[in-house]
């Protein structure tokens, strides 16, 4: 079933970026589903086969650690919810089927701060809710599934009147129909029938290069993995404890009844002695990463804390930074970020990959900087998965985030320091200037393909063929607000002549401002203006 739901929304991926409403490239919904339903397809092709409850926990831990964007986040809470449900179930009859996945929906309400209806919690609610009425009387789960696409498919339709973003652009929510055809996939698969893949290639998981290590980087050289029986009364601390100072890229995951380890070490057979205090073993994985670091060096960074292995200096507290292009990436590092991801636009980093650089930070704290409204939930996902203390400053742009790195007072508490953090940067307003990418409907207004567009605080403020005209607005709003400072990143292939021409324009605008040009070389805008 999972095989064929990564079929079936891989095929159809482009189809569901395109009802994106956003007429930018945004870590298009369609591609982050994709990559997060890929991530469970590949664990479970690496497992031996298990129990309906262990394939199912499997799959949704590797979903969680794998969600891309806000749409993947999502996806990956519906999965843990109805992996939770069948925990430790050998079987399920279609009445367990339809309560999985209500504990899925319930999951991804319960995870979602303020959750708005016309998106795909609507849908997988309405889903849901039909595969239980059906399930009371119809034993075929293919049958359940079924009747749970049909309510799907009529809450779809619906999405466009539900959401006023969505009936201004007249279109349904993309994520919505995403969660429909991995629904599909799965029903195929009850029935006997294979999805076939379409696409000539997978599609690339956006993970940073790490063939620059050697085997001689890897500290702790077994990458051990484990789960066993709840069977001691034991607190799960201690094993974190034994862990840490016996290596790296720990995490262990108490679920009351069963404990699930992570761990990079150099002693697995003294950890494996140790985990069988707790119950007996269930399943065991240990790889050598000298021997295979070109595929697996991606775990061999952590949060060291045996005194032999340990940075020189630990800190009180470090920073992971999301962001792209050279010069945006020097500013930050100037700044003092202590690991950046290179992502944002169109590359959606997962909470794997943002766990990673966490876990890589030499500190007990650390705080994440998103810097984009589609990367917050995935940085929120790594919260339970180590046991570091991470804040994550809900940071919607670069120069948000640069101004939330300004405002670090070292000698503040945790807290305090992260208040001031969010309080910068709701001081910084922010414009983005770029071509659109598809012919779209924003705001209400038609947009075309190749068209200039202006976007201030996220609303469209000016669109056409003159680029000019598109800058004159941004500077009028920035008038407005009688900034101090503007600053104005150039992204990738704009010319110093042209972004002279851009600064003398709002200088025009806002002479009291004092205007600096910095060649950010990021993608996807070709500025970024951010006036303080």
């Amino acid at each position: 079933m999972i095989i064929n739901a990564a079929a079936a929304i891989e095929n159809h991926k482009q189809e569901v970026n395109e009802l994106n409403v956003f007429p930018v490239p945004d870590g298009d919904t369609g591609t982050n589903m994709c990559l997060t339903i890929g991530a469970a397809e590949r664990a479970l092709a690496e497992m031996a086969p298990g129990t309906l409850g262990h394939t199912a926990d499997v799959a949704a831990g590797a979903l969680l650690r794998g969600a891309r964007g806000n749409s993947g986040v999502i996806l990956s809470l519906l999965f843990r919810g109805f992996a939770r449900r069948l925990k430790d179930m050998d079987s399920a009859d279609a009445m367990e089927f339809a309560y999985a996945m209500a504990a899925g929906v319930d999951s991804a309400y319960k995870a979602v701060m303020k959750p708005a209806e016309g998106t795909i919690l609507t849908v997988s609610r309405l889903a849901a809710g039909s595969a239980a009425s059906t399930a009371e009387t119809e034993s075929d789960i293919g049958i359940v599934l079924e009747q749970a696409l049909e309510a799907g498919y009529i809450a779809l339709a619906d999405t466009i009147n539900q959401n006023p973003v969505l009936k201004k652009a007249g279109v349904i929510d993309a994520g919505a129909k995403g969660y429909l055809y991995i629904l599909n996939g799965m029903l195929k698969a009850v029935r006997g029938e294979e999805v076939k893949r379409i696409t000539v290639a997978p599609e690339a998981d956006g993970k940073a290069d790490f063939t620059q290590f050697t085997a001689g980087d890897i500290k702790f050289v077994y990458c051990t993995e484990f789960m066993a029986e709840r069977k001691s009364i034991k607190d799960t601390n201690r094993l974190r404890d034994f862990l840490d100072v016996r290596g790296d890229s720990v995490v262990v995951i108490d679920d009351d009844e069963m404990i699930k380890v992570h761990v990079h070490t150099n002693d697995p057979g003294a950890v494996l002695t140790e985990a069988l205090t707790y119950g007996p073993l269930i399943s065991v994985k240990i790889e050598n990463m000298r021997e295979q670091h070109s595929e697996t060096a991606v775990g061999s960074a952590g949060s060291v804390t045996e005194e032999s292995a340990v940075p020189e200096e630990l800190k009180e507290f470090g920073t992971v930074v999301v962001c792209a292009g050279p010069g945006i990436e020097e500013v930050f590092r100037n700044l003092g970020a202590d690991n950046i991801i290179t992502g944002g636009q169109t590359m959606n980093p997962s909470t794997e990959d943002i766990l990673e650089k966490i876990n890589a930070t030499p500190s007990e704290v650390v705080y994440v900087l998103p810097n984009n409204k589609n990367i917050i939930m995935a940085a929120e996902q790594c919260l339970p998965l180590t046991v570091k203390r991470v804040v994550v400053i809900p940071t919607r742009s670069i120069p948000q985030g640069i101004s939330a790195m300004l405002a670090i007072d070292g000698t503040a508490g945790i807290e305090d320091r992260a208040g001031r953090m969010t309080k910068a940067a709701k001081c910084v307003y922010t414009a983005l200037v770029t071509l659109a990418a598809r012919d779209s409907v924003y705001d209400g207004i038609a947009i075309k393909e190749g068209e200039y567009l202006a976007l201030f605080e996220d609303a469209l403020v000016a669109n056409g063929p003159d680029a000019d005209m598109v800058i004159d607005a941004v500077a009028s709003k920035f008038c407005e607000l009688s900034p101090e400072f503007i600053t104005i990143f150039t992204g990738e292939g704009i010319e110093e002549a042209d972004a002279a021409s851009v600064a003398k324009r709002l200088a025009s605008a806002a002479p009291e401002a004092e205007i600096a040009v910095i060649q950010g070389g990021q993608p996807v805008y070709h500025y970024i203006i951010s006036a303080e």
